[in-house]
């Protein structure tokens, strides 16, 4: 958990109090929320499945046959089964737009349990059919608390014709598409991968859910080698970045160590609260819906920028600094990062990427920026509790910093990428009817 003084610990209580009340008055007055604490105790149909397709797209198995299986693309995944639980509920309860398919099954009187159950079941089982052992017995149990009768009948109805229309809109997806070897840059500036292959090159060749082209928010170029901004941003990670910094406190090295977990058990399990933060399923496959969607758009787009600049890490950045042209910088030759970088280019930041996207879905769906909600971390085996979307913003992003991966140019252009995105997908998609 995050250090605070028992000032600060007060304050937080205070502000969680009066996100109540500002819940409160909401209700009320009809008017958007000042504040918001999210709480994840609402379990239903959506949180459901949301468990089972996490526990999916994370699983092995000795034989892959589809190219979800054989180059996992975890958050696109995910949010192909997001999007089908949205729009099965959206066909029986309406109230919001669908999104890309509308189905012509009846939906009057049809169970939404069995058309949410249907949806998710139907997509897993086409991504997935090798990953069988860990949907198959849920399906079949969920199912089986459903009375029989026509409810039900119409509801598995509804969402296996949803799951079809998901896994066409998404088939050849772009993941597979043939990638040529990987070569590593040698010209100052230039990205030079850890092995042969970096990750996550095939990113950028998946089709976009929502955005009309990858590249469509690609940030500017990072700041010239020679420019006093690069100076500042290469300095600054220099001198707290690395293995034997003085100056990093060990509250920022807790920082950097916490968001040091891979993403894709990381982001399912913590954005998986949020689907059970309300008792109403048309809201819970909403938010969903809407933070996945930003979600793999974003990261997509990231990686279409990253590997279009293709711009070296700090750790080589420090140990050429002879060769960048610039006064202001010094070369380090023995200099490393106090956390392994990851093997893809260096700009925009990933994290700043991701959560830029998803603090701007929260913002659209509670309609306030003042959201109090938990993130946690297998690699410190800590909690924290992030009060505002910004402070989760910052955190993800001085983390880069602190960990020796990042310069902070590239960590505000991946959180501004990240925002640009769910702001185009929350004002197009998932609004009112």
């Amino acid at each position: 958990m995050k250090s605070r003084s028992n000032l600060q610990q007060a304050f937080a209580r205070s502000l969680l109090a009066a996100a109540v009340l500002g819940l409160s008055a909401c209700a009320t007055t009809g008017s958007a929320p000042t504040a918001v604490t999210v709480a994840t105790n609402q379990p239903n149909v959506v949180s459901y499945w949301n468990d089972i397709a996490n526990k999916t797209v994370l699983a092995t198995a000795k034989v892959s046959t589809t190219p979800e299986e054989q180059r996992p693309a975890f958050f696109h995944d995910v949010a192909s089964v997001q999007v089908a639980i949205y729009v099965a509920v959206v066909a029986i309860e309406g109230g919001y737009k669908p999104f890309a398919i509308k189905p012509g099954a009846p939906a009057a009187g049809a169970s939404v349990d069995a058309a949410v159950s249907a949806a998710a079941y139907g997509v897993l089982k086409a991504l997935f059919p090798n990953r069988n052992e860990v949907y198959q017995a849920a399906y079949d149990q969920r199912l089986a608390a459903i009375p029989n009768g026509q409810a039900k009948t119409l509801g598995i109805a509804l969402g296996s014709e949803v799951a079809a229309g998901v896994v066409r809109l998404r088939a050849n997806d772009g993941r597979s598409v043939a990638l040529p070897p990987f070569v590593s840059g040698t010209a100052p500036g230039q990205f030079r991968s850890a092995n042969p292959t970096p990750i996550f090159r095939h990113f950028p060749a998946i089709k976009p859910f929502a955005l009309a082209s990858l590249d469509q928010f690609r940030p500017a170029a990072p700041p010239a080698l020679n420019s006093g901004a690069y100076a500042a941003a290469f300095n600054e990670t220099r001198v707290l970045g690395g293995v034997d910094s003085t100056r990093r406190s060990a509250e920022q090295l807790e920082t950097a160590r916490f968001h040091t977990e891979p993403p894709p058990p990381s982001v399912t399990r913590n954005l998986g609260r949020f689907a059970s933060s309300t008792a109403n399923v048309a809201d819970a496959a909403r938010l969903m819906a809407m933070i996945y969607v930003s979600f793999a758009d974003a990261i997509a787009a990231c990686f279409e920028a990253k590997y279009h600049y293709n711009s070296w890490r700090p750790v080589d950045a420090i140990n050429r600094a002879d060769t960048d042209d610039n006064d202001a910088t010094q070369i380090d030759a023995a200099w490393k990062p106090v956390l392994p970088t990851p093997n893809h280019p260096e700009y925009p930041a990933a994290h700043s990427c991701t959560s830029g996207s998803v603090g701007e879905a929260l913002r659209s769906f509670y309609g306030t920026p003042n959201i109090t909600f938990t993130w946690d971390s297998t690699v410190t085996k800590t909690t924290r509790t992030y009060i505002g979307i910004e402070e989760f913003n910052a955190d993800a992003g001085i983390a880069r910093l602190h960990g020796g991966m990042h310069f902070r140019f590239s960590t505000v252009a991946g959180e501004e990428l990240g925002k640009r995105v769910a702001q185009w997908v929350t004002e197009r998609h998932f609004g009112r009817q």
